[in-house]
């Protein structure tokens, strides 16, 4: 227990530096974008300088060519020039797809201006210039990298949780088949014992149709005990004909059950040969029946039909209980989901497992409709 404790501490300490770092680095970052923008700033100020400066001098007398390298330099921000007016008087660094449709210009224009304030640039009293810029590509990409950087940690961190669960699942599978094998295990024993008790029986002349069915107990005992006892392994897969099987086990659930129960059972007159555990189907119709008498709390129509198309063979097993809402159609083979006072929820999401990955089958909610009942369907492949 001490050991799990400390095991739980050690993740929150890893989870708690992880985040701790993930935040530094994240902040860092913001940082970065802030020094950038306001160095950009400065940049356009200069250059804004030096355009005045441009404008103002004597071609002819003054010195302009350092302005003029600045202002030529400039190929990374974007700058949009207008009047007092808001009239656009040139644009720089920007598509010229845009630039060169007036129309283009004033929609590209509209969003453009919000980036960033405005430099003003007064050439003569009066005369005023507004100079717009929004921010370069390497500032663009500074701004997103956070968020990129936030979704890989995030996917990071699924990934992680993801494999967590996982392990933490086949080592609860591990458990529960270890479980499973020593309750057949224990199992034996008493029933070795009760084999023993039914030949005195029969010495005894005790009555032949209860010597009968309690050997029909016995039996089931013991193939419930192989169930368990095949729980965590590989199963050993048949050529069998479904229908003989389904009926089966059909059979003596229905002679277990109150006669205020309707059984029925409809399937083609021929075999329809299929590949399948005896044992393990079985437990998939003595579930999917156990379900439907839990629906109609013990009284009401039950049946099971087998059909066929030409690759598969179809197992129906309709009640007149309750019905499922729809948005529990997939919820109810989730392990641990039940709507019982006193369910484990596990019932379901065996059959799946034993339907679709021991037997390469389909099962589902065929249909559902609320106070009139439930189709469970189950689809094997055919032989």
């Amino acid at each position: 227990m001490q050991f799990s404790e400390k095991r739980n501490v050690t993740r929150w300490i890893i989870i708690v530096i992880s985040f701790i770092i993930i935040s530094l680095i994240l902040w860092n970052t913001y940082t970065f974008f802030q020094i950038f923008k306001n160095e950009e700033h400065l940049k356009m100020q200069i250059w804004a300088t030096s355009l005045k400066t441009i404008n103002k001098a004597d071609l002819l007398n003054d010195d302009i060519e350092l302005p003029r390298q600045i202002v030529d330099k400039n190929t990374t921000i974007p700058i949009v020039l207008t009047d007092q007016n808001g009239n656009i008087m040139g644009m720089r660094n920007i598509d010229e797809t845009i630039a060169n449709d007036s129309i283009k210009a004033k929609a590209f224009f509209k969003n453009f201006k919000n980036e960033n304030d405005p430099i003003i640039l007064e050439y003569l009293p009066g005369d005023v210039r507004y100079i717009y810029y929004g921010n370069s590509s390497l500032l663009n990409n500074l701004k997103y990298y956070p968020i990129a950087l936030f979704l890989i940690l995030v996917m990071f961190g699924l990934l992680i949780f993801n494999f967590y669960r996982a392990s933490r699942m086949a080592t609860q599978n591990k458990l529960w088949a270890g479980m499973a094998k020593e309750t057949a295990h224990q199992i034996g024993t008493p029933l070795s014992s009760l084999l023993g008790w039914i030949e005195i029986m029969k010495a005894d002349d005790v009555d032949e149709t209860t010597v009968t069915e309690v050997e029909k107990d016995i039996v089931r005992l013991q193939t419930i005990a192989d169930r368990f006892s095949k729980i965590g392994s590989e199963p050993v897969l048949e050529e069998k004909d479904i229908i003989a099987e389904t009926e089966q086990s059909y059979d003596y659930l229905k002679s277990r059950f109150s006669n205020q129960i309707n059984f029925s059972f409809k399937a083609p007159n021929h075999p329809i040969m299929t590949s399948i555990n005896p044992i393990l189907h079985s437990w998939t119709i003595e579930n999917l029946v156990k379900n439907a008498i839990d629906a109609m709390k013990g009284r009401g129509n039950l049946s099971i039909v087998i059909e066929e198309d030409s690759r598969f063979v179809k197992i129906k097993v309709t009640d007149s209980g309750k019905g499922i809402p729809k948005k529990q159609f997939k919820q109810i083979f989730e392990p641990g989901f039940t709507t019982k006072k006193r369910g484990w929820g596990l019932g379901l999401s065996l059959t799946k497992r034993i339907v679709e990955e021991y037997h390469d089958g389909r099962i589902k909610v065929y249909s559902s409709d609320i106070g009139k009942g439930t189709c469970m369907l189950v689809s094997f492949r055919k032989l």
